[in-house]
Parts: C-alpha cells; sequence; structure tokens
C-alpha cells in the first residue's frame, strides 16, 4: 500500500493497532484492536474518535465567492451567516448530484468546503472550471489542516474540557466555533455523520493533530475505524456518495430528490437566482411533494427514492441485492450489514445489546413505510419491511434503535 496517500494521523493509527485498508486511494483504519461491534457501541455510549482528514477541505476566497457558490451548489449560501455552517450537493445540469458536501462560514467569514474524500479531485476539477468566470479561487488546504470526528454522549463534556469551559451549553447542530482548545487553534463544529445528537467535526492545524487525537483518548474517547463509521451513519440513514448518490446499480444517473435528505440542501429561494440543475431540480421537488403526498403519477420524474429496509428473516443484506415487491423486481440493496444496537426499557438504555440486519435501498417511488418486500439473499428470498427510521435521535444524549420485529 505504499502508493496510497496517507492522513496526518496514519502513525497514531498504526501505535494503535489499527487494521489499515486501501478506502478510495487512502491508507486508513478499517477497525481497531475491539472490533467494529464495539466501536459501534462506544460511539452511541460513551464517545469516539474518527479521522477524517481524508476529507477535501478547500478555501472558497475572492469577491465573487458568495455568487460562484450560489451557482454551483444547491443550497442557500447568501442565508449562511459567520459561525454557521450548511449541507449542501455539487449538481450538475440534469439534477443529478456530483458530489454532496458540508459548507462552513467561520467567525472571519472564510467560506470552508468539504468535500468527499475520493472526489476531491473531480470536484476540484469541476470547481476550478466554472471559477474562471468569477471573481474567486479555491484553495486546497487539506494538507494543512486536519479533522477528527468526536461523536457520542460525552463529545459535549470532553471538548468543554479542552476549551477551558467555553463550549456553549446550548450549542445548535451546523454551528461552527473558532476557539482555543488548550492553547492551540482550532474550528469546532457541531456536525457529524454518525446520527448523534451530540458530536463535533474539529479542524486543527496537521502539527496538531496527534495531540488533539491523544488528549481526547485521555479524556475517555476511543478510536474507531471506517467500518463503525459506515454501520453508524447506515443505522441513522445517511447518504454515502457512490451508493446513495452518484449512479443506480444500472449505471444510470440517481436524481439528487431520489434522497430524502436532499430536502434540506436545495434551495430556490430569489436570492440564488439562476444556479446549474435548477430547472430539472425544481421537476423533482414538484414530483418529491407529489409522492409526500401519494399522488404516484409523479413516479415519472422519480422513479425511485432512497428508503430504509429492515430484514425480518435470518440473514444479512449487501449493496447490490435485488429487491422485488411479489415477483416484479423494483430496485436494489445500496448499503446493509448487520448492525449492533443497545436495548432500551423504556427511555432508559440498558446493558443490554443485540443485533439487527438493515439497509438503504434504491427502489420504486410508490413503496411506503409499511410495506413488505422480499430480497434476494444469495438466490433465496427473505422478507423485510421498509422502515421510516432505523434511529431515533431527538432526545439527547441517547440515540435510540428504532426496531422492527424479526421472525
Amino acid at each position: 500500500m505504499s502508493d496510497l496517500k496517507r492522513t496526518q494521523l496514519y502513525e497514531t493509527h498504526v501505535a494503535a493497532g489499527a487494521t489499515m485498508v486501501d478506502f478510495g486511494g487512502w491508507e486508513m483504519p478499517i477497525q481497531y484492536p475491539s472490533g467494529i461491534v464495539a466501536e459501534h457501541l462506544y460511539t452511541r455510549s460513551v464517545c469516539s474518535l474518527f479521522d477524517v482528514s481524508h476529507m477535501g477541505r478547500l478555501l472558497v476566497e475572492g469577491p465573487d465567492r458568495i455568487r460562484f457558490l450560489q451557482y454551483v451548489l444547491t443550497s442557500n449560501i447568501a442565508a449562511l451567516t459567520p459561525g454557521k455552517a450548511q449541507y449542501c450537493i455539487i449538481p450538475d445540469e440534469n439534477g443529478g448530484a456530483i458530489d454532496d458536501a458540508y459548507l462552513y462560514q467561520l467567525e472571519d467569514g472564510q467560506l470552508l468546503f468539504v468535500v468527499n474524500a475520493s472526489n476531491t479531485e473531480k470536484d476540484l476539477a469541476h470547481l476550478e472550471k466554472i471559477a474562471k468566470n468569477f471573481d474567486c479561487e479555491i484553495k486546497n488546504i487539506s494538507a494543512d489542516w486536519a479533522a477528527i470526528a468526536v461523536q457520542g454522549p460525552k463529545s459535549n463534556e470532553y471538548v468543554d474540557l479542552l476549551s477551558g469551559g467555553k463550549l456553549p451549553e446550548d450549542i445548535k447542530r451546523n454551528t461552527v466555533l473558532t476557539m482555543q482548545l488548550e492553547g492551540r487553534d482550532a474550528y469546532v463544529a457541531k456536525t457529524g455523520y454518525t446520527g448523534e445528537p451530540l458530536g463535533f467535526e474539529i479542524y486543527v492545524r496537521s502539527e496538531n493533530a496527534a495531540w488533539l487525537w491523544n488528549r481526547l483518548t485521555e479524556l475517555g474517547a476511543k478510536p474507531a475505524g471506517l467500518g463503525a463509521r459506515d454501520t453508524l451513519r447506515l443505522e441513522a440513514s445517511m447518504p454515502l456518495y457512490g451508493h446513495e448518490m452518484g449512479v443506480d446499480a444500472d449505471g444510470k444517473p440517481m436524481p439528487i430528490f431520489a434522497v430524502p435528505l436532499a430536502k434540506f440542501a436545495v434551495n430556490f429561494s430569489e436570492e440564488k437566482s439562476d444556479f446549474i440543475g435548477k430547472a430539472a431540480l425544481e421537476k423533482q421537488l414538484d414530483a418529491f411533494m407529489r409522492l409526500r403526498d401519494g399522488d404516484f403519477s409523479a413516479c415519472s420524474v422519480l422513479p425511485k427514492s432512497i428508503r430504509a429496509i429492515t430484514l425480518t428473516d435470518r440473514g444479512v443484506i449487501r449493496a447490490g441485492m435485488a429487491v422485488y415487491r411479489g415477483e416484479e423486481q423494483i430496485g436494489w440493496v445500496t448499503s446493509g450489514t448487520m448492525v449492533p444496537y443497545f436495548v432500551f426499557d423504556g427511555e432508559t438504555r440498558t446493558e443490554e445489546t443485540g443485533k439487527r440486519a438493515i439497509g438503504l435501498c434504491y427502489i420504486a417511488s410508490d413503496v411506503r413505510p409499511g410495506d413488505s418486500v422480499t430480497v434476494d439473499v444469495r438466490g433465496k428470498r427473505l422478507a423485510a419491511v421498509i422502515t421510516a427510521k432505523h434511529l431515533e435521535n431527538r432526545t439527547p444524549p441517547l440515540a435510540k434503535a428504532v426496531l422492527i420485529e424479526n421472525k
């Protein structure tokens, strides 16, 4: 793996006994000695650390930076104020996703754009080509700044300790603060990819990455790898580019509004004026709203949508497996695996744990939560049900699994 890129924390992972794998051209930890299940559960019960320094970190600068971003992104950049962040999508002319991303306006007004690791070069080429028509420039600062996700019920406590008690008690999601963590510069963002109601993504200068990682482990956080990151985001029904966005199993482009989260990322306010893919996305939004109201004639615009799926027979579902309604194939599993969970007694989390086979699928848009389907698992049709969600995370500090009774 000598030709693979490495993050600022590579040596730290190796020293901790991580199993390193090729992930989109990066040598990254898939798991640590405790294993994926333990890492998943520790995130849900205490606090885990994820190295996300492989993600692309771009600064957009210049007089036309707002006008440029309004044109190349789906969100309303004019509504983004200093100290706030927003989820957004880089669209193509036909309403497909080139990538999904997060945009942060730092407290000093700088615009930090974070994109998926495997798409960084592609995104840069696309953005730089368009930026030639605007008075702005894009700087890739990925090598200068590291990124660590701190996720779980204890994350507020640990970050507050490092800040000297300066973390606001009522910090809201999508807030980004410029802070000193024990005398070191940091951008502390209330964002994450695990579904945890408490969690941060922290950006520090590269020379401080190992320090921050080690200090957080001293406080009680534990490292987690890409395996747990995937099971956590899957449980939270968060899309992954290349699975729930991009192209489908037939190689056809997936419409942006096939993903329910798109409603938070696409904006048609007058402030945006024209932007790439606007006409196609307006049609998709209209279809999305009609489908929501039970008007299935809109399936001509959005024939398939991403849905959460739970296997009720014994087995495991994986990406690429066919989903059926009766004898008709209506789509595919896009992500799937066996995911651990804590058992709750009412609203109280117990120490008892279980496992469930869950996933996301790209299926006919007229299928609704509660509908029964089957999945072709190695030539055998196994029963499954379409669900509204796999996780309830609206009652901090604990995220609670939404369980479907298995056969």
